[in-house]
This record gives C-alpha cells, structure tokens and sequence, in this order.
C-alpha cells in the first residue's frame, strides 16, 4: 500500500512551519513535498535591516532543505489546481512544466504587493516583499546618495536625496527609520558640496503611524523618527508618481527619484482562481483550517480567512505572527485526517504584542501588553527576533555585534535592476531575468521601458533581446530576450573593458555559423538550456536541435483553472503565460558550417590516432587550444 501524498504550496510563515511540523508528526509515514520557487525560507521582519547593510541577505534566507528533513523540496511556481483531479500545476526556474498528485493538499501560497489605482506608481515604485527587492533598494540608496554627493546642482542634490516611503504601518516604519540611519552614516563619512542633509519622508492616509497597533506604540515610534529627522506625514499620500517626483494628495510636489511602496499586501492570485468561496481575496476556511466541502484541502497564512474565535464575526488579520501560528495547527489537523498522527484541533490565539526595530538601540514594544521603548525594548526585539528564527541565529548575532563596532560597508553591487523587481508582481521573492521562459509581453500594465515590462524595448531601459548565444537565452527580438550589449541595464558591450570576449576573439565565444555552433542566429523560438553542450549530439544530425530530432509531442492539456489576473486588470505576472501564447519550442536551424579543413601536410589520422591540431579561424591560438 502506498503512503498518501501532502503537497504544500509556499513556504513563507505558514508553508515552512505546517512542513516543519509534518516532518515530525508522520515520521515515514506520508509523502511530503513542499512546492515552492526558491529553496529558502526568508524571515521577513529582518529584511528592512537586508537594505540598510546591518544583515547580509543569506542571514535572513534559511536553507529548505537542511532543516526540513523528511520533506522533498521541488522548486517552481503553482499556476493551476485541479481540485478535481487533486493535481497541482506548477512551471520551474527553467521553464519546464510538472504536475504534483495529492492526497492533502495545504495552501500556504502567501501575499503579494497590494496595488491602488494610482497613476505612475506601477511604473516608478518599488516594493518591500521580497530579498531582491530589498537588495535592489539597498543599491539604489546607495547609488543616488554617491551621485548627489558629485553633483553641482542644488536641485538635482536634493532630489536625489529624498526618500519617499509610501505607508506608516509595521514595514514602512522600520524602513524609513533604518534608512535614516544609514544615509545619514554616508553623509558623515562623505560630506555633500552643497551641505545638504538627506531627507525620508513616511506617508499614510491614516491618522498615526502603526496604525494597527497600540497607540503607545506608535507614539514611541512617531517621536523616534521624527527625533532622527523623518519628515512623518499622517493624512496624506501620493497623488501621482513620474520619474522625477510624486504629486501628493495636499497639493504638494516632492522632488524624489525614490518611491518605496510598503501600503499593505493582498493575498496571492492562485486561490482566486479555484472558483471556492472568498472574503476580500482570501479563502474561506473553518476554524480547523479546513476548506468546507473539501475534506483534502486545507488553507492556512494571507491566503486563509481564518475565523478568529475570540473576537466573534472577524478574521484573523495577515501578520507573520498568525501565519506561523496557522502552520503548526495545519499540520496536526493534516496528519489526524489521514490517521498517522496529531490530534484535530481549532485555531485559537492569544495575543503575545508586537515589536518593531526602529534601528540602533531603538525599538517600541509591548510583550505580553506590557509598553516598553528604548534599549530595553530594543534587547527584546532582537531577543525575539533570534528566538523566532528557525535557523541562522549565530551568524545573525555574528552580523548585529559587527555591525555594533564597525561602519557599515556602503558599496553597490548592481546585483538586481530596476527592471527585475517590478512592483506588480505575483512573485516578489523572484527577480525577473532576461530570458525567463514564464515573462510573457504583457507582464504588467506598466508603460513601455517601465519597471513592470517582461521585454524592454528598443533604446529603452533594460535594451532590446540580445542575440541567441549557446547555452543562453532566446534569439534576437523574441519575448523574453536578455537586455542587448551595451545598453542600458544589459551586459557589456562586446570588446569594451569589463564586456565578455567578442566573437572571433581568443577566449571568446564561437563565431556565427562556426563549427560548435548549434544553429544559425535568429532561429524562430529557439531557446538553449545552460546546461547543453554548444557541440551538435550525436543524437540527431548537426545543427538540429534535440526537438526536431524526436517526433513532435502533442501539447500538454490544462490541469485546471490557471491563476486569473489580479484585480483592477493587473496581470500576475510571474506565474501565468500570457493567454494564446505557446510555449517556447527548440525548432530546427539551417545546417552548420563544417569548419575548415585540416592543413594540406597533416597525415591522416590512423585507426588509433587521434586528429592532429585543427586550424583556427577565430584568432591566434591561446594555451591549452588545440
């Protein structure tokens, strides 16, 4: 008899915690397997300290597979559930596609950026929800308080050095508050010409800041802030966005090349395409976590609207907080559905208080109701936070006592474009890449050039599709392409310092139509894996690709409903093709070029000798060629 199989979508709060408790309760005795498009768990609250420097990235990321034991990780995105059929759909980081069969299925798919119809803000800002995210506003801080330190003009100074962050609750504020600080250690380390002094404003259409929680609390934090020099504007938010400032809602124009949106989060697209019951975006559950009418689905974190049983009538709100809590009952009421384990139980809390890290040795919290502020609410904060990570603490300590004792380093690697991180996006913990197989045309609503597009235009931000290469990206033009050498946001221009070698150079790649190539430049949706040899297999004839040398495969049917586009019109890009568009395909190329011929006094090889040196054709020969 086989085990039964539990397949859990996302391992944010909810996903790793019911994973994690289901490693231990089953003991051999199912199948888990936990879906998911990164192989880590990102402790979210730690991540305003990713963009201010205290924290490398990897502190904050926490390895799937060497804590879950017992559970098989698969990497990919969910994009269709057949409830029916208890299949789950999904797409890899490589564009292929597979198919999960399940006995449990538990939904813990998370949340994404919430968006207001607000013109230009889809375009021009960026949000807080994933590493990428975090690293790309670490970068560009970084990068505007460098060039307002060289530039002459007053203006051009000042609006680089304001900061705009767009929503006061527990994310916005810790950004705005660690951002202060870390600008303000650049500027003391490098004085500006003209003396100025950068400038973070935090706006909110409500009347105090932490509006969701104690009032203590957000006292504490409005006078820390504003104590550091952030300008807190309650009441007000942003009217319009351009590319060289936002509009506010009193009238008042900001000069700012940064727009940071942290004004919530909505839960993730996929439950709105299983057709269940839903509250505000998100799926209607029973205390036990358990969807009505569905004994094999279960739904637990931002996705679940989970009854709250002390405040009748309400649903538990989406903080991390419940998330984790959601997990472990999930999992004990997973396990006693299937008799292997856990006792069945509903979902019942008890509110422990908040903390926020308002940076230094600043921090408002209440433990257990109690009010605290300054360092001893910062020990508690960090006491917490250590104490809730699943993994890292040493190397997390490690980084808060340098941080302590030394500067922080204020460098910019470049690592994530503006362009990778767009705000509309199902998937913020991924950073969208040139030639990713899943970024259709309309990947977003924003306007051409804009931070949302899939495929940068011509002489626009990000450049045209370069030239398919061996083992890379698609051909020159087609969707999906890597941005072209030399413009901007792309890789260096071939034969200029810092670009890879140019074809028919030493070191260099092989040139057009040169024997190791596998087709011609241009072949219509031919796609290349990294992996692939640049030599033709043996397989099939030379300059054939492997797909036009099997019989060709009758397309894969749906596997139900596909994730529906988010509301207001807004693609969940990421997740979906675009409707109609086929799947990337290898087609056959014309023939390649045999090569040259060896030179005219080379013997003939014998039965056991291998060909001697062969000509080259595309430079003078370098070490180890032959």
């Amino acid at each position: 008899m086989s085990r039964p199989r539990i397949v859990i979508v996302g391992a944010g709060f909810a996903g790793y915690r019911t994973a994690r408790t289901l490693s231990r309760l089953t003991r051999h005795q199912a199948d888990i397997v936990l879906l998911n498009p990164t192989d880590y768990f990102l402790y979210l609250p730690l991540l305003p300290q990713v963009a201010a420097g205290i924290l490398e990235p990897r502190r904050v990321s926490v390895s799937l597979s060497g804590t879950l034991p017992r559970v098989r990780l698969v990497l990919g995105e969910a994009d269709g559930i057949d409830l029916d059929g208890r299949t789950v759909h999904y797409t890899d980081p490589e564009g292929g596609e597979g198919t999960l069969r399940y006995d449990r299925l538990v939904l813990a798919a998370g949340s994404v950026n919430k968006l207001l119809p607000i013109p230009g803000v889809a375009e021009h800002a960026h949000g807080f929800r994933g590493l990428p995210e975090a690293l790309y506003l670490r970068d560009h801080v970084t990068r505007q308080v460098e060039l307002a330190a060289a530039a002459d003009d007053r203006a051009e100074c000042a609006a680089r050095c304001t900061f705009v962050v767009v929503g006061a609750g527990y994310t916005g504020t810790e950004v705005a508050a660690h951002g202060q600080m870390y600008t303000d250690a650049q500027v003391r380390r490098h004085p500006m010409r003209t003396g100025m002094r950068p400038r973070w404003m935090l706006l909110d259409v409500a009347e105090r800041v932490l509006p969701e929680m104690d009032e203590r609390l957000s006292r504490t934090a409005e006078r820390v802030l504003r104590q550091r020099g952030v300008d807190v504007r309650m009441g007000t938010s942003v009217k319009e966005a351009t590319h060289d400032g936002v509009l506010l809602t009193d009238g008042t124009t900001v000069d700012t090349r940064t727009l940071v949106w942290c004004v919530g989060v909505r839960p993730d697209p996929l439950v709105e395409s299983l057709g269940l019951p839903m509250e505000r975006g998100r799926l209607l559950v029973d205390p036990h976590l358990q969807v009505p009418g569905r004994p094999e689905l279960f739904a637990c974190g931002d996705v679940a609207a989970v009854p709250d049983l002390t405040k009748p009538g309400q649903y538990t709100p989406m903080t991390a907080q419940h998330a984790w809590r959601h997990g472990k009952v999930c999992a004990e009421n997973v396990a006693a559905s299937l008799g292997i384990g856990g006792q069945r139980r509903a979902y019942r809390h008890r509110d422990m208080g908040f903390v926020v890290d308002l940076g230094g040795a600043k921090a408002a919290a209440n433990p257990l109701g109690v009010p605290m502020s300054g360092p001893a609410a910062g020990a508690v904060t960090r006491g917490y936070h250590l104490a809730a990570m699943p993994g890292n603490r040493v190397r997390v300590a490690a980084d808060w006592l340098l941080d302590a004792v030394l500067p922080r380093q204020a460098v910019q690697l470049g690592l994530v474009r503006s362009w990778s991180v767009p705000l509309e996006s199902a998937s913020p913990e991924v950073a969208r890449v040139p030639g990713r197989p899943d970024a259709g045309p309309a990947g977003s609503a924003g306007s051409a050039g804009g931070p949302g597009r899939t495929e940068p235009a011509e002489g626009r931000q990000g450049g045209e599709p370069a030239k398919a290469r061996p083992g890379e990206g698609p051909a020159k033009s087609q969707p999906g392409g890597e941005p072209a050498k030399g413009q901007p946001g792309g890789e260096p221009a071939k034969s200029q310092p810092g670009g890879e070698p140019a074809k028919a150079q030493p070191g260099g790649e092989p040139a057009r139509k040169h024997p190791g190539r596998p087709g011609a430049d241009g072949a219509s949706g031919e796609r290349h894996r990294t992996s692939e040899s640049a030599r033709p297999r043996p397989a099939h004839a030379p300059g054939t690709s492997r797909k036009a040398a099997e019989p060709s495969a009758a397309p894969k049917p749906s596997t139900g409903a596909r994730r529906s586009e988010a509301p207001g019109g807004t693609r969940s890009s990421g997740r979906t093709r675009s409707p109609g568009a086929p799947a990337p395909t290898r087609s056959a190329g014309p023939p390649a070029d045999p090569g040259p011929e060896p030179p005219p006094n080379q013997p003939p090889p014998g039965p056991d000798i291998a060909p001697g040196p062969v000509k080259r054709t595309d430079g003078p020969a370098v070490e180890g060629d032959s």
